[in-house]
């Protein structure tokens, strides 16, 4: 398996660069950190990626400069899925995706990030705009109301080595991309769900072949995380009864998904809430020898290490909840206490990276306007982000 990049960097670095020591990098919270933030911890109560000094839940209102700049402020329209699967003739809501790109415009939105390509049938353009007119059509309204599509949870061929269906699948999904103006396409899925090294170097060839394809086709392919994926690998000591390794080198899942897939080609899009509910579950580990290790994930210095392998995030906040068995539950954008002024800080090149905000359960059934309310949230939440 070909290794493409060395991920350096050790928590050592890492708390120098932050001017925290080890034992304020590992302090305890309690439950009263549910409304400010903490240093990072290991336990019963979630940890948190920003140093001790931060004060509290800064979404940087006033002076200073932007760190997401106004033409990269972009939202994923699964979290108004409602809105685009709405019946226009049953509501006077903005609905289907015409509507719904009027609206987010006029909260001040210049991205969007599609997950899929259906809406109400009696919306215009009707239900299925996955063709090449229904593009056309996206991209007309998209331009009518200064939008740009900046990527797409969709079709990541299941077959490998790819059949010839779903090889023209995917070259179908990036002609639409293409006419939709896109940089990048992708998937909401991991790479695999397995925690096993030989399954994610299989992965890798399957990936390092797509992104050929895409790279062809002029788009940059991206894999999204959810918790799992930052996850410790499978990798060595003694084998189960299917021959399977039992036991980890301490390199998480996407980080050796990463080294084993061209830079040139394989992008990432890193989902902020995940990667910190990933820091909440995945501390430790047992090493090859069966000794008790400990490694608190840190996503910003990933994304750090890996500079240009992140050109998209997903920006979703929480709160802190310690009896869910994942640390927070989702709230909308700005809300929550994931700070998000000190990861964008760190993390830098803020002309290039592509925030979406996004909020998996911002659909009510009660509130039909809730998910366009939390759209706007988010929205004014993002814009007020400074340094």
């Amino acid at each position: 398996m070909t290794v493409y990049n060395d991920e350096s960097g050790t928590d050592g670095a890492l708390r120098r660069s932050l001017g925290v020591s080890r034992r304020s990098f590992l302090s305890t919270c309690t439950a009263a950190a549910a409304t400010a933030i903490a240093a990072p911890v290991i336990g019963a109560s979630p940890a948190f990626a920003q140093p001790a000094s931060d004060k509290g839940h800064d979404h940087g209102h006033g002076h200073g400069q932007d760190l997401v700049p106004a033409s990269k402020r972009g939202i994923i329209l699964y979290t108004v899925r409602d809105a685009t699967g709405r019946d226009p003739l049953s509501t006077n809501l903005p609905s289907g995706f015409r509507e719904v790109f009027k609206e987010l415009a006029r909260y001040g939105y210049k991205q969007v990030e599609f997950a899929g390509y259906g809406q109400h049938a009696n919306a215009p353009g009707g239900s299925n705009l996955e063709t090449v007119e229904g593009a056309k059509l996206l991209r007309s309204w998209l331009d009518d109301y200064g939008l740009r599509a900046q990527g797409n949870h969709g079709f990541i061929p299941s077959s490998w080595p790819l059949s010839q269906a779903d090889l023209d699948q995917f070259k179908r999904t990036l002609e639409i991309a293409n006419i939709l103006g896109m940089d990048h396409m992708g998937t909401g899925g991991d790479p695999t769900g397995s925690a096993y090294r030989a399954d994610w170097d299989v992965a890798a060839d399957k990936w390092n072949a797509l992104g050929q394809i895409a790279h062809r086709a002029g788009i940059k392919l991206y894999t999204h995380n959810h918790d799992a994926a930052y996850g410790f690998l499978l990798d060595g000591g003694p084998l189960d009864a299917q021959g399977r390794p039992t036991r980890s080198s301490g390199i998480r899942k996407l980080e050796y998904f990463l080294k084993v897939t061209d830079p040139k080609t394989v992008w990432l899009e890193m989902d902020i809430f995940w990667a910190h509910v990933a820091q909440y579950k995945f501390h430790t580990y047992t090493a090859h020898d069966g000794s008790q290790r400990e490694n608190i994930f840190d996503p910003a210095a990933l994304v750090r290490r890996n500079n240009k392998r992140y050109p998209l995030f997903h920006a979703k906040d929480g709160v802190v909840n310690t009896t869910s068995g994942q640390g927070y539950d989702m709230v909308p954008f700005g809300t929550g206490v994931i700070d998000y002024r000190t990861f964008f800080s760190r993390v830098g090149e803020k002309n290039y990276r592509n925030p979406m905000v996004e909020q998996d359960n911002a659909p009510s059934s009660t509130d039909l306007a809730q998910s366009l309310t939390h759209a706007r949230i988010g929205y004014d939440n993002l814009a007020a982000l400074r340094k």
